[in-house]
């Protein structure tokens, strides 16, 4: 069972703005937020349902190769407002909301390359 991950970013500022706003329309926040003065080394941000962030961004040099991380949501419209915010927030699309019957009949995911391109999606399982 995972408890937390994270992943490296060019920019963090411009990330955690994307992040926001990705991320918010499935219910994550910002939760923690540490800037380099605090940690001694670089700046960090924890996103995640309140109270604990299960999910971390640092500054630094970008995962080589890029990361995929899948967010599970309960429903196929957390799924499409996910994108929507992600795209809205300057994702790039690299797969848009659907069903994706190769992994099971019900795999419903969307695809967003973050700014640094790595890939994130949002996924639910549930029919309809």
């Amino acid at each position: 069972m995972l408890d937390h991950m994270g992943l490296s970013v060019s920019d963090i500022q411009r990330s955690k703005a994307f992040y926001s706003a990705a991320l918010g329309a499935i219910g994550y926040e910002l939760l923690m937020d540490f800037p380099a003065e605090v940690t001694g080394s670089t700046a960090f941000a924890g996103f995640g349902e309140p109270p604990k962030p299960d999910f971390w961004i640092g500054q630094g040099e970008p995962n080589k190769p890029a990361l995929h991380v899948a967010f599970r949501v309960d429903s196929r419209a957390a799924v499409d407002a996910f994108y929507e915010a992600a795209l809205a927030a300057g994702g790039r699309d690299n797969g848009a909301p659907g069903l994706r019957p190769h992994y099971h009949p019900n795999y419903y995911g969307a695809f967003v390359l973050d700014p640094d391109g790595h890939n994130i999606e949002a996924v639910c399982h549930k029919p309809e």
